[in-house]
């Protein structure tokens, strides 16, 4: 049995990447708009601005400008508030624990990597300084979260 994959899955949520970098944005955005399928991507460029967007507080009040993503990807090393404390933030939040991250970030540190799988993280993956590397890493993550995985059904609170 195949399955078109230019239709949207009935189960497709959103995405959410927290990056501060508009280089790396731009060459994930741009990777994930060549994939078979639609993602609605949202973006936040610091830590403060994604619990925001994931609280709902202050201008991501509107649920339909705010919707819950299916996948976080998370950067570690942002301004202000990191990745590491919007991970443990998250994953201590009975509402929002439920979410899957994955860690996309430059750092290969042994500490950064323990300690994200401590604080629950589901995937950690260190960008590639390839680009070659960095579109097969991205289809990979596409394919696995969207195609393969079954998400929860409801991540509305």
């Amino acid at each position: 049995m195949t399955r078109d994959m230019t239709v949207p899955n009935p189960q497709m949520q959103s995405l959410l990447v927290v990056e501060d970098s508009n280089e790396d944005f731009e060459a994930l955005q741009r990777l994930l708009g060549r994939s078979r399928l639609t993602i609605p991507i949202q973006r936040c460029v610091n830590g403060e601005q994604a619990l925001a967007f994931l609280y709902r507080t202050g201008s991501y009040e509107d649920r339909q400008r705010s919707p819950r993503p299916g996948l976080i990807v998370l950067d570690l090393n942002l301004p202000g508030t990191d990745g590491r404390e919007v991970l443990r933030r998250i994953k201590q939040d009975k509402a929002l624990k439920k979410i899957p991250i994955v860690i996309f970030t430059t750092s290969n540190n042994p500490q950064d990597i323990e300690d994200c799988y401590q604080y629950g993280v589901n995937s950690y993956i260190v960008k590639p300084i390839n680009f070659t590397q960095l579109k097969r890493d991205i289809q990979i993550l596409v394919d696995y979260w969207f195609e393969v995985t079954t998400l929860p059904n409801h991540l509305e609170d």
